[in-house]
Order: structure tokens, then C-alpha cells, then sequence
């Protein structure tokens, strides 16, 4: 039985090349709001321990933590200590020039890549061969230019408001938006004080300056120009870092007009949840912006976030202590039963999932062709290491899906009693369109940085 679903799925996702080819009909996708620049650093327990020593703190200032803030230099020794101590991942934010100008002196970086949601799938849907992305960008200097493919289909505007290429652009008046991820490894050692603090699992601190991001500050040229053309698609982020004590809910609310407008024009408005830590934003972002939105994407801890404030507080302990296909189908439902997005899909461990309902303007099976596009490209930038070359974007055609996906799948076709949706992925339940794809894992990924909104951004776009 199992062979036969999986030659099945084969067949399936064989028809990848042609969803792909037929991304070339898009004419216009935009991607907004938040574009940044990450500058990874991977930082040795020798490095830390000669970056505390130089700065003159002892092990007792290095352990008095009062807020997860950078408000001074000293507290990005901090929070790189605690995490590497601890082996946790943390971001901690300043918008304090003097704490950016230390950390580019004194930390410097491996290498620079593009960040934000915005960045990354602006990336991903130039790549894919979408005719033009208009690509949102708040602060544009070389810095940002050059994390954007050197492709002339993916655009942003320059200080006089015109439209180019966005890695041609450079405002030179502008101040790079810089998230330092700094990685550190499983059983490295630091010294301090003469104690020795072995590192117990790998992880990373995040130490994020990024003042216009976390206001969300928007490109008023930019703004005019999406707001008054046609754009088959928008892809929406950026709300997440916001936070109520510092005006988040009003800006939310900002961003309303705008959504009434590209829908004006016809576009299909998808936004991407993103894990949002304030509870009020976090309202804010459902209430005002998903139950007007098109389309959300979201992962399985964003929709235990949701349930948490929704008033389902227990279905989201449930899906917390058994975060399997059962109990994240039950709340899939439950979130687009209270929302009432036209499509939402989820993505987790081994399986896509996606609740439309039937009048959505993309079918079932233009969906699931989408999804696997999606599935197929994840996996060839977890195997390559990045999309950003064509010939990685098949990559992973031809391999088979993963046995987790294909049982996680025959769960949620067992509870609806439909054996048909773990043969093809296509359903119907509680008046819903049901469309899962079981997904291709690779065993060891060289990367899972923005895999969350490739796979969103491709599931949509691929689908037509």
C-alpha cells in the first residue's frame, strides 16, 4: 500500500517543471514590508571569552541580565553568554546607533546575506521567473542592494522615487538594517573568571538593530506606486517585531488602507503570519489584518500563538504537548472557523496543509500543483544551500516524499474519511477545500533560514 501511494506522489510531483514554467505568466508579485540585511557571525568560546575580557566585565555583571534588551554595548556579551551558556537561541533589539557602530567595530561579520520576510521572498519569487517583483524596502543602501539577486525583474524605488533594479540601487543617505546572527557550536568552551562554561547544544543570538523595521516605516514611494497599479499577487510581513508599548497596534491598523487598495485593483493578498511575541500586536494582526487578507501562511508554533488568543487556550496546549497532524488539523479548522481567511495553509514537519474555501479564486488542484512546486524547491535549497541559482530549484526532483509526510497525511485522511486525500491531496471536509501535500525532507539541510516563506510564497504563486 505504501509503495503504491508513494508511486503515486511520484507522479505527482513529476509535473514540477511544468507548474514552475507556468510561474512565467505572473505578471506583477509585490513583497512588503520588512527587508533587513543578516550578517552571520559564527563566534568561538575563545572569541567570547577575549571579547569579555577586553570590555573589563566580570563573570557576576556578565550574569546580571535585568531585560532581554540592548540598551549598552555590555549587553551583547550578555545575551551571546547566556545563549551560548545555555545553548538557547534569543533576539534581543536595540535602535541605538551606538550599540550598532560597537557591534560593526568590535564584532564584525562572516558573511552578509538578505533578511526579512519581505527580502527573502522577493528573492524566491524573482528566481521562480515571475515577470516583475516590486520588492518594499525601507533603508536601501549598497549594503541592502547586494542582498538582492542581480536580476532586473525584482524592483524597488531609489530616493527620487524611481523605479529600478533593486540591486542597482543605492541610498547612499541610508543606514543598513542589521540583525547579527551569531552562531555558536555544541561543546566549544568559554572561559571567564576562571570557570569553564561548556556550550550544550548549537544554537544562535540574534542582536537585531533595525529602528524603521521595528516602527514599521514605509517607503512612501513605494506605497503610491503598488497602491494605484494591478498586482496579481502581494506577499505581506513584517508586523511581528512590533509591540503595543511602542505603538504597534495603531501601526497594524496602518496598514489596512493599503490592503483595501491592492484589493481594489484585484490583487490576491497573502500575509504571513510570522511569530508574533506581543499578545496585544499579535491580536491586532488577526483581527485587523488576517480577517482581511486573502491568505495567511503560518507554521505550527504561529498557530498555537493564534489559539492562545483566539480563546482556545486548551486545543493549544494540546497541539504544545502533541504536535501531530491530529491535533494541528482540529486547529487549522478552528482558526479558519474564527477568522474567516478564505485559505489558510500550515506547514509543519513532513506535511503542507491548506482549508480554502470552495469560491477561492485558485482551485484545489491548482493549490496542491503549487504546494508541490513548493515542496520540490524547499527541498533543493535545504540539499543546495540556496535558490539563488536556477539549477538548484529542481534539485530534489524525482526524490521521493518522506514517510513522516505520507503518515501524517493518512492521519488527517483517516479522520475525514477520505482515502482519496492521501492518494492525490484533494478533499472537501466541513464545507472546506482540503489540500495536503506530503513534503521531501532532506536529511541533513545546509539550510532552513526563510524556508517557512518559500514555502508559503511558492505554495501561492506556483498555484495557477
Amino acid at each position: 500500500m505504501l509503495k503504491e501511494i508513494k508511486e503515486n506522489w511520484r507522479d505527482l510531483f513529476a509535473t514540477a517543471p511544468q507548474t514552475l514554467d507556468r510561474v512565467k505568466a505572473v505578471d506583477t508579485a509585490v513583497t512588503a514590508f520588512n527587508v533587513n540585511v543578516d550578517a552571520v557571525l559564527k563566534i568561538s568560546g575563545q572569541r567570547l571569552s577575549e571579547l569579555v575580557k577586553s570590555a573589563g566585565m566580570s563573570l557576576a555583571e556578565l550574569q546580571d541580565i535585568r531585560q532581554a534588551k540592548l540598551l549598552e554595548s555590555q549587553d551583547v556579551l550578555k545575551g551571546i553568554f547566556k545563549c551560548f551558556s545555555a545553548g538557547i537561541a534569543e533576539e534581543w533589539l536595540t535602535e541605538d546607533k551606538v550599540i550598532y557602530n560597537w557591534m560593526i567595530e568590535h564584532l564584525g561579520y562572516d558573511r552578509l546575506q538578505m533578511g526579512g520576510q519581505g527580502g527573502i521572498v522577493a528573492n524566491v519569487l524573482g528566481i521562480i521567473g515571475v515577470k516583475k517583483v516590486i520588492a518594499h524596502t525601507n533603508s536601501h543602501p549598497k549594503e541592502q542592494a547586494e542582498q538582492f539577486l542581480k536580476l532586473d525583474n525584482i524592483v524597488s524605488f531609489d530616493e527620487n522615487g524611481r523605479e529600478k533594479p533593486s540591486y542597482q540601487i543605492n541610498r547612499s543617505q541610508d543606514t543598513p538594517l542589521i540583525h547579527w546572527i551569531i552562531e555558536f557550536d555544541k561543546g566549544d568552551k568559554a572561559v571567564i573568571d576562571g570557570q569553564t562554561f561548556t556550550c550544550p547544544k548549537s544554537n544562535r543570538f540574534i542582536a537585531t538593530y533595525d529602528p524603521l523595521n521595528l516602527k514599521l516605516v514605509m517607503d512612501q514611494h513605494f506605497v503610491a506606486a503598488t497602491n494605484s497599479i494591478k498586482a496579481d499577487y502581494v506577499v505581506l510581513s513584517g508586523m511581528h517585531a512590533l509591540t503595543a508599548n511602542n505603538n504597534g497596534v495603531a501601526l497594524v491598523e496602518k496598514v489596512l488602507p493599503i490592503i483595501n487598495a491592492w484589493h481594489k485593483y484585484g490583487a490576491i493578498v497573502h500575509l504571513e503570519i510570522a511569530s508574533t511575541q506581543d499578545i496585544e500586536v499579535r491580536k491586532a494582526i488577526l483581527q485587523k489584518l488576517a480577517t482581511n487578507c486573502d491568505s495567511t501562511g503560518i507554521n505550527e508554533r504561529e498557530l498555537i500563538d493564534i489559539l492562545e488568543v483566539v480563546g482556545e487556550e486548551k486545543l493549544a496546549r494540546q497541539c504544545q504537548e502533541n504536535c501531530h497532524a491530529e491535533n494541528l488539523f482540529r486547529a487549522l479548522l478552528k482558526v479558519k472557523e474564527i477568522l474567516k481567511t478564505p485559505r489558510i495553509q500550515l506547514h509543519f514537519f513532513g506535511l503542507y496543509l491548506t482549508v480554502q474555501n470552495k469560491s477561492f479564486r485558485i482551485t484545489p488542484e491548482q493549490n496542491r500543483n503549487g504546494m508541490i512546486l513548493a515542496s520540490t524547491i524547499a527541498a533543493g535549497k535545504a540539499g543546495t544551500g540556496d535558490i539563488n541559482h536556477k539549477e538548484n530549484l529542481l534539485w530534489a526532483l524525482g526524490k521521493d516524499v518522506s514517510d513522516v509526510g505520507l503518515e501524517e497525511l493518512k492521519t488527517i485522511s483517516d479522520i475525514i474519511e477520505d482515502e482519496n486525500l492521501l492518494k492525490t491531496g484533494i478533499s472537501q471536509y466541513a464545507g472546506f477545500d482540503i489540500i495536503a501535500v506530503p513534503t521531501i525532507l532532506v536529511e541533513k539541510p545546509k539550510t532552513l533560514v526563510g524556508m517557512g516563506d518559500t514555502i508559503s510564497s511558492i505554495s501561492l504563486i506556483g498555484a495557477r
